[in-house]
């Protein structure tokens, strides 16, 4: 897989996890979710996606 196409799909997993972890702790808790604690939790996301897109390869 390409570099640019793992980067997009990281970037984009990155982008909704940590939306939809702001989402989730505002409607358990009902406060928002500090911004550094959103972006950690979607940086902690790429690095499972990343070397996960690594691994995979395309069927030829």
């Amino acid at each position: 897989m390409p570099f640019y196409q793992r980067l997009g799909i990281t970037l984009a997993a990155m982008l909704i996890v940590s939306f939809s972890a702001g989402l989730l702790v505002r409607n358990l808790f009902g406060v928002p979710l500090p911004d550094y604690a959103a972006g950690m939790v979607g940086g902690l996301t790429a690095i499972p996606v990343w070397d996960f897109l690594k691994r995979v390869r395309p069927k030829e």
